[in-house]
């Protein structure tokens, strides 16, 4: 079987890993905000809007992704 050591991405982008994900830095950053605040979230809603508008935007590029591709070609 093929090793995918060394290329940058994956050969189907759902199977890459999360770390190397558009959005890990702002999951990160919502979860360390959480470690902080853990007893009031309130005070991390702006790092959970940035990670939701986020994976909006990764969501929707795959998607058009999958819209362009054909079964039968």
């Amino acid at each position: 079987m093929a090793s995918s050591k060394g290329q940058s991405s994956a050969a189907y982008p759902s199977s890459a890993r999360f770390s190397d994900s558009e959005c890990y830095p702002a999951y990160s950053a919502s979860l360390k905000c959480l470690e902080i605040y853990y007893t009031d979230k309130s005070k991390c809603q702006e790092h959970f809007d940035v990670y939701k508008e986020c994976k909006k935007k990764e969501r929707e590029a795959r998607l058009e992704r999958n819209r362009s591709r054909s079964l039968f070609s």
